[in-house]
C-alpha cells in the first residue's frame, strides 16, 4: 500500500472519530471529572428560593432532563429567561463539593444574565461587558456552611478557567474560560 493511501485512511478514521464524538454530546469524555462516578447536586437560587436536588449525571451520560431543570433554576431571574447552562460547571462545583467533604447545598447568586440585563447591571458597575454569564458560561455560588475562602482556593486548584473571589457579597464566580483569576 501506498504512502499516500495509508495517510488517507488514517484522515478517514481519525474524521470518523471527530464526527461520531460530536454525535454523541452527552458522553462522559465532555468532562475533565471523574467520568465513571454518578453525579448529584443540591441548588438554591437564593433569588427565587427554588430549589433542586438532582443526579444530572448517572456514570455514563448526561441527563438531558435533570440538565433542563437546572439551567431553568439557573435563570435569569429578572427576566425569566433560561440558557443552556455549560454542565462542566456544575461538574466542578460538584467536584469542588466532593474534595471539601461538603455535602449541603450550593447556593447560586447567579447563573444565565441576558444581554439586557448584563447592560442595566452594568450602570452599576463591577459586571463584565462580555460577561460568560451570557453565554451561560459562569456561576457565581457559595457553599452552604462552608467558608467563602476554602471555596475559592478548591476553584483555583481546579484549573477550569476564570474564578474570582467576592468576599464582600459572599460569593466565588466561576467559569469556563479561560484560566485566570481575580
Amino acid at each position: 500500500m501506498s504512502e499516500i493511501d495509508y495517510t488517507r485512511r488514517q484522515l478517514l478514521v481519525a474524521g470518523g472519530l471527530t464526527l461520531g464524538a460530536c454525535l454523541l454530546p452527552g458522553v462522559a469524555i465532555a468532562s475533565p471529572f471523574k467520568a465513571t462516578n454518578p453525579r448529584k447536586i443540591s441548588l438554591c437560587n437564593i433569588h427565587t428560593r427554588e430549589d433542586l436536588e438532582t443526579e444530572y449525571f448517572n456514570g455514563k451520560s448526561y441527563i438531558p432532563a435533570e440538565l433542563q431543570r437546572i439551567n431553568h433554576l439557573c435563570r435569569d431571574f429578572r427576566r425569566n429567561e433560561a440558557a443552556k447552562m455549560d454542565r462542566r460547571l456544575f461538574d466542578a462545583i460538584t467536584e469542588i463539593q466532593a474534595n471539601l467533604g461538603h455535602k449541603g447545598q450550593v447556593r447560586i447568586i447567579s447563573g444565565y444574565r441576558s444581554p439586557a440585563t448584563n447592560k442595566m447591571l452594568q450602570k452599576k458597575g463591577g459586571v463584565a461587558t462580555k460577561s460568560y454569564h451570557m453565554k451561560g458560561e459562569a456561576v457565581d455560588f457559595n457553599l452552604e456552611g462552608v467558608p467563602l475562602s476554602k471555596v475559592r482556593k478548591a476553584a483555583l486548584e481546579l484549573r477550569l478557567g476564570g474564578v474570582g473571589y467576592y468576599p464582600k457579597s459572599n460569593f466565588v464566580h466561576i467559569d469556563t474560560g479561560p484560566v485566570r483569576r481575580w
